[in-house]
């Protein structure tokens, strides 16, 4: 099985672009007014058009209402939804009847314990996202360059498809794959110049990095 490759965070049509004829699977877009990568409906919008057909669009989100989750919708017809806050299994299940989308839920892991609410959440997600838990002083929960112990993961059973995400890097995603076993790899902050300035060497790099581990595993 081929490892998905997802860039997150893209908001311009350049950088879009790029990750698009670089071969992303998926391409991310934040909508969460704290994070340097934050759209407005307009600009997501277009870049929605842009992306139709070439990548699965996933729209990132923070314990968002059903108001904003229906915007959201209706203006980047998503292909999935990624709830990166503190969402509650029954909100989990609610938004994925309500929306008639599959969801990616992102857990924060630091620890073993962290895992501890798994389960729960893989009963109802249709992916898991592992990504580092942020500092307590943090304003957001991801997209920090923060990375975590990929041990953590090892020896996972989990049937649902699961990722990786947290300061990966082109440098350190051979590894991280390695480690976690993942079949999906995200990065935002791994390929951008200054926070929420996308890079379009980097975004190659990771692309063509992460393509390398897919066949190293292959092997």
């Amino acid at each position: 099985m081929s490892l998905i490759v997802k860039i997150c965070g893209l908001s311009t049509p350049e950088t879009l672009d790029v990750a698009l004829a670089a071969g992303a699977d998926m391409v991310g877009f934040v909508f969460f007014p704290p994070s340097p990568r934050h759209l407005s409906l307009a600009a997501a919008r277009e870049l929605g058009r842009q992306a139709k057909g070439r990548a699965s669009k996933v729209a990132l989100t923070v314990d968002a209402d059903d108001a904003m989750l229906a915007n959201i919708v209706e203006t980047l017809q998503p292909d999935m939804l990624q709830l990166h806050g503190g969402e509650t299994v029954a909100r989990l299940r609610d938004i994925r009847q309500k929306f008639g989308l599959p969801v990616m839920k992102a857990i924060a892991v630091e620890t073993m314990a962290d895992l501890a609410a798994l389960p729960g959440y893989a009963a109802v997600a249709d992916r898991i996202l592992f990504d580092a838990r942020a500092p307590k002083q943090a304003t957001r929960p991801g997209g920090l360059g923060a990375v975590f112990d990929w041990h953590v993961l090892e020896g996972l059973d989990l049937k649902l498809p699961f990722m990786v995400s947290g300061g990966l890097t082109a440098a350190n995603v051979a590894e991280a794959v390695r480690v976690s076993r993942a079949g999906g790899v995200d990065v935002s902050s791994g390929v951008e110049r200054t926070p929420g300035v996308k890079d379009p060497d980097l975004i190659h790099a990771f692309i063509r990095a992460a393509r390398a581990t897919e066949e190293l595993m292959v092997r």
